[in-house]
């Protein structure tokens, strides 16, 4: 794979690159107005998906950071995004161009005043797998097999940039107005910046595994934080295929829901016992080992639930709560998706459209089990996903509603219902992390 040697830092350069490549998605749809003359409709609109996916992508893989960041969002609800843009973002996971290692050298010069030759004893300076925000290198000290991670440079510093560039097209899309709109975008940016902080990664990391090492089939590397910094971060090296890699040809119904349950027990016991999640369940932060057991090695993003948002997410997960309309409203109003500004239009249209979202979201908690590899559960989660994108009155209204923890907690499920339907896991316990008390 060819590599970069230089990285556009400035808000000036990266403004420009975000031009020339929104540049190249309104060439596509002139070609796409000429084409489906010509064709059909729906060929027309793949070909239009598949060239602006291809151009969008290209354009951020050379940003690196928050814009790459945002496609590996996107990349992870595949109810949303149509085939081709899922399938090109979701590069960003684990594929995307290294770094040069005349770059990589810099970067450890910077931060030890060494060159990574001189801390170990093996460094391989060309990249394993390279991602959003940093990429890996195998190495070698006193025996024992190391992955170093390397954050690309000026990551860090155009986090803010970045995101005042992608605000006003989110606010337009997601129908935000007003000035507490702010708040959402503030999370984004405060998660983002404590991503690209490796030393509060590597706290976070040895935290989670000190919490969460009881759990069966599940495994952790190991940290070294005299060999990090807060750009680098080194771990034991963990043999193993990512899990989008494994699910692509695995046919072990025993081991799906043996990996399945290890990954919900993993993802329950955070949020129910700790109160803080791994925020980014995407197929590039698991490995699947040999042995058959679950490894997680990426925690940069963690989310805190607070007690005053916890308690009345989890209640509407409650089938009794919501069946109650009273209780069901009464929710609403705590979690911020009601106010009480709230006109009785708006009240009387997000109460009905929550109440169907949640109906369908929150089934997995209201059986001692549930089959994940279901295509009926995911297909109606797509289905209305795509009603509300249509929905004229929908976008008339205003879309700046909702506590900003919704942002990352949301994700978090989204993500984690992906993992579990791409492993096939049937007969999940759902309440099996109890047992870990």
């Amino acid at each position: 794979m060819k590599t970069i040697d230089k990285i556009p830092t400035s808000k000036i350069q990266r403004a420009s690159k975000l031009f020339q490549t929104g540049a190249k998605v309104g060439v596509n749809y002139l070609k796409y107005y000429g084409d489906k003359i010509i064709t059909s409709e729906m060929d027309a609109k793949e070909r239009l998906n598949q060239n602006n996916a291809d151009d969008i992508y290209d354009g951020l893989k050379n940003l690196k950071g928050s814009a790459l960041k945002v496609a590996q969002m996107l990349s992870m609800d595949k109810s949303i995004l149509p085939q081709a843009y899922v399938e090109k973002f979701s590069l960003s996971q684990f594929s995307v161009p290294p770094l040069s290692p005349p770059l990589v050298i810099k970067s450890f010069k910077k931060y030890f005043g060494k060159n990574p030759n001189e801390i170990f004893d093996v460094f391989n300076s060309t990249s394993v797998n390279a991602a959003s925000i940093g990429q890996v290198h195998k190495a070698q000290k006193n025996g024992i097999q190391l992955a170093v991670k390397i954050q690309y440079p000026g990551v860090a510093e155009s986090i803010s940039s970045d995101l005042s560039l992608v605000k006003p097209i989110a606010v337009k899309m997601f129908n935000l107005k007003g000035k507490d709109s702010d708040k959402y975008f503030q999370e984004i940016e405060d998660k983002l910046i404590e991503e690209t902080n490796y030393i509060l990664e590597v706290e976070q990391s040895k935290f989670v595994v000190a919490a969460c090492k009881h759990i069966k089939n599940l495994e952790f590397p190991k940290y070294y934080e005299e060999l990090s910094s807060e750009r680098i971060i080194t771990m034991d090296w963990m043999e193993g295929e990512h899990l989008s890699e494994f699910t692509a040809y695995n046919k072990d119904q025993e081991l799906s829901n043996k990996l399945g349950q290890a990954l919900w027990d993993f993802y329950m016991y955070q949020i129910h016992h700790l109160r803080k999640v791994h925020a980014d369940p995407h197929p590039g932060n698991f490995l699947i080992s040999k042995k058959g057991t679950l490894i997680a090695i990426d925690f940069g993003c963690m989310k805190e639930v607070p007690e005053d948002f916890y308690i009345p997410y989890f209640e509407l997960a409650n089938k009794e709560s919501i069946n109650n309309k009273t209780i069901f409203k009464e929710k609403m109003y705590e979690l911020e998706i009601l106010r009480k500004e709230d006109s009785p239009e708006e009240i009387s249209f997000f109460t009905k459209l929550f109440h169907e979202m949640l109906s369908l979201f929150t089934q997995p908690f209201h059986s001692d089990t549930f089959d994940f590899s279901d295509p009926i559960f995911f297909e109606k989660i797509a289905t209305l996903g795509e009603k509300f994108s249509k929905d004229s009155e929908l976008r008339k209204m205003n879309g700046n509603r909702g506590s900003k923890h919704f942002i990352y907690i949301n994700r978090t499920f989204f993500g984690l219902f992906n993992l579990m339907f791409d492993l096939k896991a049937k007969d999940v316990k759902i309440n099996n992390f109890k047992s870990y008390q």
